[in-house]
């Protein structure tokens, strides 16, 4: 494989220190309000430091699957053109106020989101074959996430209220799908935005292990496996951290539920941690290197 589209990212460290703000924070005034309603919100910091480091303002950066148009915000906020599908229509909707709202902080980058399928991305933005530096996106982690809460303590001694933590009810949406289709759907993805990248175009993939049922699943290995059965080559692996740093030592910004399900793993016995960070995967397509 070519590696010379890495050689000038070598200050891209192993751990990325990303956490260093909490999410809300790297959020506000930079997104509208209503976007908290997406259940599975990138971590801006991610967005912004994958796309300095792998492109050069003018360069396109596409994601697949953009949720709020995390990706597509940071990237335009860089002097970067965006292109983003998003298979819910009220999500496109957050999209798109928020590029808005960006144009009007000063973001300079051109954007485009369309609404639909990403598995068809080749072919809805055939006129970007051969155009994108880098692919920047997530896979969903399941129908719901932890979302946000109303602890007891904010509602008078209630019982612990969730919100902003499910997907439309859209089987459509990968976000329904068994983890066997979850992991088809999203091959399908990485291949079809593999063929939108020019010459040492780089698809990059944040994901994190997941528990279903109780069970921790290594999601990062699935999805270089199955990254690797549709054609693409690791080029690289990093820790993106969730969690703040000081003083040599982690500040964890797990959610109320991740801390809580935590705790209740260990009073099983069982040797559970929070989430302290995502592996961050790079992937590089070698049919495209080798017709350089």
């Amino acid at each position: 494989m070519n590696h010379e589209a890495l050689s000038r990212r070598e200050f891209l460290t192993s751990v990325l220190v990303t956490g260093q703000r909490p999410s809300r924070l790297q959020r506000r005034g930079r997104y509208t309000p209503e976007s908290m309603r997406h259940p599975g919100k990138m971590l801006p910091a991610i967005a912004s430091t994958v796309i300095d480091a792998f492109t050069r303002p003018g360069d396109l950066v596409i994601d697949p699957m953009c949720g709020i148009g995390t990706t597509l915000v940071e990237a335009i906020h860089l002097g970067r053109d965006a292109a983003g599908m998003e298979y819910e229509p009220d999500f496109v909707h957050l999209t798109v106020n928020n590029l808005r709202h960006a144009h009007a902080r000063g973001a300079i980058g051109t954007p485009q989101v369309a609404c639909g399928d990403a598995r068809n991305i080749a072919t809805i933005y055939r006129n970007l074959r051969g155009k994108a530096a880098l692919v920047l996106t997530s896979p969903p982690y399941g129908s719901h996430t932890h979302g946000h809460i109303r602890s007891s303590r904010d509602n008078g001694g209630g019982k612990v209220l969730k919100r902003h933590h499910r997907y439309s009810t859209d089987r459509g949406n990968l976000a329904h799908q068994p983890l066997h289709g979850l992991l088809d759907g999203f091959g399908h993805i990485l291949a079809g935005s593999a063929a939108l990248l020019r010459p040492g175009g780089v698809i990059a993939v944040t994901v994190r292990p997941i528990r279903v049922k109780g069970e921790l699943l290594d999601l990062p290995g699935l999805v270089i496996d199955t990254a690797q059965r549709h054609g693409l080559a690791l080029a690289g692996r990093y820790a993106a951290l969730l969690a703040g740093l000081r003083d040599g030592a982690l500040v964890n910004r797990g959610s109320f539920f991740q801390m809580l399900e935590t705790r209740r793993a260990r009073e099983r016995g069982i040797p559970a941690c929070a989430s302290a960070h995502e592996d961050l995967l790079v992937f590089q397509n070698p049919r495209t290197e080798t017709s350089r």
